[in-house]
């Protein structure tokens, strides 16, 4: 299967606060920083001696992924690599997946969104393909 688990995604409410605890109390390092297209910004953190990452999601007020914060909703996405965000993104859609953000280009990447049937959001991310089939309806 084409697909490799890389990270876990929560959603913040105050980056400066969340990446004060993380490195601070918990000792992990910054080792990724961006900001999305859309204005959102992450955050990759790593630990001694851990392959693991931590991603750290905060949205502006009035950004389409930012809504009004509520325990529960912390986890905001799962992330893994693929080789084909289209191809990986029709399939897990037929496997019971639901459209959670159809693919798009971002920069480099191809990033789409499905979720689970329980609701949680999967992200796959993959090379960007020269094909512009990527903003086409699945």
């Amino acid at each position: 299967m084409d697909l490799s688990f890389a990270y876990t995604g929560i959603r913040v409410r105050d980056l400066d606060r969340s990446l004060a605890f993380y490195t601070k109390a918990l000792g992990m390092k910054e080792i990724l920083r961006g900001t999305m297209s859309h204005g959102g910004v992450y955050v990759h953190l790593k630990g001694p001696g851990s392959s693991q990452r931590l991603e750290l999601n905060w949205y502006p007020k009035g950004n389409r992924f930012a809504r009004p914060y509520r325990k529960g909703e912390e986890l905001d996405h799962l992330g893994f690599w693929t080789r084909d965000v289209v191809a990986t993104y029709r399939r897990l859609l037929r496997d019971g997946a639901k459209v959670a953000v159809r693919p798009w280009r971002e920069g480099r990447y191809e990033i789409a969104f499905v979720s689970d049937p329980d609701g949680i959001w999967i992200e796959l991310l993959g090379p960007a393909k020269k094909r512009r089939e990527a903003n086409a309806k699945a």
